[in-house]
């Protein structure tokens, strides 16, 4: 979940997704003056960081034809891998 509110320029994200924990710890160690873990318990973490960093994109589609080419050439890269 993440908290973005109007008057204020920091997002605020709360995760419990070991994933995205990972992530987000990579870059508070990477960048400490932009991303910040403000809390965290046993099984969650609280971060935050500037709202600029907060993008919106539209779901990304692929059309059978490409998941098709795009499955070929993982056959063929793992074929090629095991030679």
């Amino acid at each position: 979940m993440s908290i973005i509110t109007a008057g204020e320029q920091t997002a605020t994200l709360y995760t419990r997704d070991k994933a995205v924990m990972r992530k987000l710890d990579t870059l508070v160690a990477d960048y400490p003056d932009t991303y910040k873990l403000t809390g965290q318990d046993e099984v969650s973490k609280t971060y935050s960081f500037p709202k600029s960093h907060v993008s919106y994109r539209k779901p990304r589609t692929v059309s059978t034809e490409q998941r098709e080419r795009a499955r070929q050439m993982m056959i063929a890269n793992n074929r090629a891998k095991k030679d």
